[in-house]
């Protein structure tokens, strides 16, 4: 009988092994079906996710609305009224061109050299992606970029800050993401446009290096052509700069360059466009430059630009334009060839003028730098020099090292300076800080606006000699004492409030009592001449002939506060101490560009135009985006006007008028009538002169950098022999410019009824030629004081 206890698997020789389960390779044939199911569908989502920035995680892409309307940044133009381009704003150098102004050689080369399927693709080239590829896993470098691939990530700038999502941080996986978005805008450019206008896009959007952004900046820089003039070694050298502008610029690195250029012409080779021959030729030619590199704002030195600068600058803040980048088309006022008139006017009379100077102060053995007793002002320079930045720079340098100082003022060196003795007016010299200083301080200096009075559009601007050297703005930026040429703004006030032409006041010393900070004092203005005619002048005579006596006598009755007015009412910006001398020019410092102003007041009818420089602004296509028409405001009545020109003209028609150097001019054609007013401060320290025509205003000023420097006689230094001549100039070369249109002739007749009597017989004699009077000098000799006696008060003592 079997044991009950023996299990009935004792007979087995081991412990039971489980089998291996059937469902494992089902298990992981199912995950590779979902794993590649996944793949497919994110291969598939992908594309979606990127473009359109899914959870922020990609970036920002190009819209439709940049696809359709891409902005390149381009340099803005500015030109002058009669169509010439002299000038640009840009942070990338650019101005398109249309692919037909453009060498067939050019495209040719850049097809054969970035991208020899262009013409099969659609976007991708696939085989050169693969080829790039395997040349990455062997270590090689080699871009599999199509040309439409660049033209995304130059148009777009895909790979910038901006357009980094949440992944464009994360190492290879950015990469991946930008090079995705780069192909996707590709195929979407490729959509939109034609191969034709692919290329078109990219070569006015690529770098060429050297600041110069487009094919046509490329060509002028480096070559100093038009892109439709390239030859094709020259075509060659700009495709192989695309590779690494840097690198290749073939300014920098011409060797480098040589080679690359090379490597485009036998890329050429290959693609048939030229015969291997020619090729063979071209590689053995030498890289030949014509070089010249447009600055970050271009054209031509001219003292208006920093004012075209700051006006459209404001209005770019104010509308959300950038001048540097939206290629806008900036036209001005300025006549180009009245610009060059005023230029050729002003530098031929201060180049005599300037020899004039300089041998007047060689005779006296002097330097120009006097004080008011005409002897020499020490250490002048060295004063000047301290105030410099260069001497601050230095000094910060050598702190506590005054020997090591001196030495670095002292030291010598070449300069490139300005002088008159060339035509190009510069020169190099070897000169040390102190020496370039004083130098600098010998010359005259000068600045001219021309304006047309009724619409307020400047016609041109010469701000000083030459802006390579004097940056400083003589027409804006400097303010001098206006001499005599303020007294029409006593009159003015007079004829506007009753007074007439005809009405007169008698030429005789008189002394004027006023008060000043609580104290009585009295004031004696002197004629130049120290002379008195006795004579009952009309105004007009009195102001033609600059009569001190007559016009401090008429400041007291229509109130020196009345005349800061009036003159602020006209166009005077700056301020005006309302004080006895005011009329003489003491009141305070003015621009040639407010003076200008005010006097073109006079002939617009009373109507004060505010002056313009930029008269319409167009975007890149050459709509017009905004239209600056003139601003005007009523000033004083059009009978005031109207008497104030006709004063005026009294400077050439009543004997002894200070203009009467005009006739010197060949000006008086068909009866031609001119008016202005000369002006001369103290010291002879500034020299004015403001013409008018009827149809052009014109300031002049004519002075030393300082004060201090000028001449010591009215034979030299009155502002009818050294700015009078400057207009006188000028207006000959406007009126032989018969394309200008300005002709002779008489000034409009009133536009309203004159109740006033304005003709009346005078002191003048019948008008003839070289009788005008010795320019007054504002508040020259002055004799100010208390009733208890006292010093010369600091509001009186003027032109210093």
């Amino acid at each position: 009988m079997a044991d009950l206890k023996t299990p009935l698997s004792a007979s087995s020789s081991g412990p039971k092994k489980s089998k291996p389960s059937r469902r494992w390779p089902v298990r992981l044939a199912s995950w590779a079906w979902v794993g590649f199911g996944l793949v497919v569908i994110l291969f598939l989502v992908y594309p979606f996710l990127v473009s359109t920035n899914f959870l922020f995680l990609f970036g920002k892409s190009p819209s439709l609305s940049d696809l359709e309307n891409p902005k390149v940044e381009q340099a803005s133009e500015v030109y002058t009224s009669d169509g010439v381009l002299i000038g640009k704003y840009f942070r990338e150098n650019r101005s398109p061109v249309a692919l037909n102004q453009m060498s067939p050689v050019l495209i040719k080369a850049l097809i054969a050299t970035e991208d020899v399927r262009f013409y099969k693709h659609s976007g991708i080239d696939l085989e050169a992606v693969l080829g790039g590829a395997v040349s990455s896993l062997r270590g090689e470098k080699r871009g599999g970029s199509t040309i439409t691939q660049q033209l995304a990530k130059n148009l777009y700038k895909i790979r910038r800050q901006q357009s980094r999502g949440g992944l464009g941080y994360i190492p290879v996986v950015s990469t991946i993401v930008a090079k995705t978005k780069e192909w996707l805008t590709a195929v979407d450019l490729e959509q939109r446009y034609t191969k034709e206008e692919i290329l078109r896009m990219y070569l006015n959007t690529v770098e060429y290096g050297s600041s110069a952004f487009g094919i046509k900046v490329a060509a002028k820089t480096f070559f100093n052509t038009s892109p439709d003039s390239l030859k094709p070694q020259e075509a060659a050298m700009l495709v192989g700069v695309l590779n690494n502008p840097t690198a290749y610029n073939p300014k920098f690195h011409p060797a480098a360059a040589k080679r690359r250029r090379n490597v485009v012409l036998d890329r050429m080779a290959q693609a048939g466009v030229l015969p291997k021959a020619e090729i063979d030729r071209l590689k053995a030619t030498p890289v030949e430059l014509d070089y010249h590199v447009e600055r970050h704002i271009d054209g031509p030195d001219t003292y208006f630009r920093g004012a075209v600068s700051q006006f459209v600058d404001a209005w770019c803040d104010s509308t959300g334009h950038d001048m540097y980048r939206d290629g806008l088309k900036i036209y001005l006022s300025i006549d180009s060839r009245m610009q060059a008139h005023a230029e050729e006017a002003l530098h031929e009379r201060m180049k005599a003028l300037q020899r004039q100077f300089d041998n007047f102060w060689r005779n006296r053995d002097s330097n120009p730098w006097v004080d008011d007793e005409g002897h020499e002002i020490p250490d002048f320079i060295l004063t000047q020099m301290k105030r410099t930045e260069s001497y601050k720079t230095l000094a910060n340098h050598y702190k506590n090292q005054p020997q090591r100082l001196d030495s670095a003022l002292n030291a010598k060196r070449p300069m490139k300076v300005f002088t008159w003795k060339h035509d190009d007016n510069d020169t190099t010299l070897v000169m040390s800080p102190l020496d370039s200083l004083a130098y600098y301080k010998h010359f005259l200096q000068s600045g001219m606006m021309c304006m047309d009075p009724f619409t307020g559009q400047i016609k041109a601007w010469v701000g000083g000699l030459d802006y390579r050297f004097f940056q400083y703005d003589h027409v804006r930026q400097g303010r001098r004492q206006a001499g005599s040429t303020f007294k029409p703004f006593v009159y003015l006030t007079a004829l506007d409030n009753g007074y007439t032409p005809c009405d007169r006041i008698r030429d005789q010393r008189v002394t004027i009592k006023y008060t000043e900070n609580g104290q009585p004092m009295e004031w004696q203005p002197d004629n130049v001449t120290r002379e008195y005619t006795g004579i009952n002048m009309t105004l007009r005579h009195a102001m033609a002939r600059s009569v001190n006596s007559v016009t401090a006598q008429l400041t007291e009755k229509v109130g020196w506060d009345n005349v800061a007015k009036y003159a602020h009412k006209v166009g005077i910006t700056s301020p005006l101490l309302a004080v006895p001398s005011i009329g003489l020019g003491s009141g305070g410092d003015v621009s040639v560009y407010e003076m200008t102003d005010a006097y073109s007041t006079f002939m617009n009818s009373g109507f004060r135009s505010e002056p313009r420089l930029v008269t319409r602004i167009e975007d890149r296509n050459g709509n017009v985006i905004k239209q600056f028409d003139p601003a005007q405001k009523r000033a004083i009545s059009p009978e005031t006007a109207w008497l104030m020109t006709y004063m005026l003209r009294g400077g050439m028609e009543e004997t002894g008028g200070t203009s009467q150097a005009l006739w010197d001019y060949d000006l008086w054609h068909n009866d031609n009538q001119i008016g202005g007013k000369t002006g001369t401060t103290s010291n002879y320290s500034d020299g004015w002169y403001m013409g008018m025509t009827k149809d052009l205003m014109t300031g002049v000023w004519v002075g030393g950098e300082d004060r201090s420097i000028h001449f010591v006689g009215s034979q030299q230094g009155e502002g009818g022999r050294t700015a009078l001549p400057i207009f006188g100039k000028f207006m000959e070369k406007v009126y032989k410019d018969t394309d200008l249109g300005y002709t002779y002739g008489h000034f409009p007749k009133p536009s309203v009824k004159i109740s006033k009597k304005y003709t009346c017989i005078s002191e003048s004699e019948p008008r003839r030629r070289r009788s005008e009077a010795v320019d007054t000098i504002a508040a020259d000799n002055l004799l100010e004081q208390m009733n208890n006696g006292g010093a010369v008060p600091d509001s009186l003592k003027g032109g210093r």
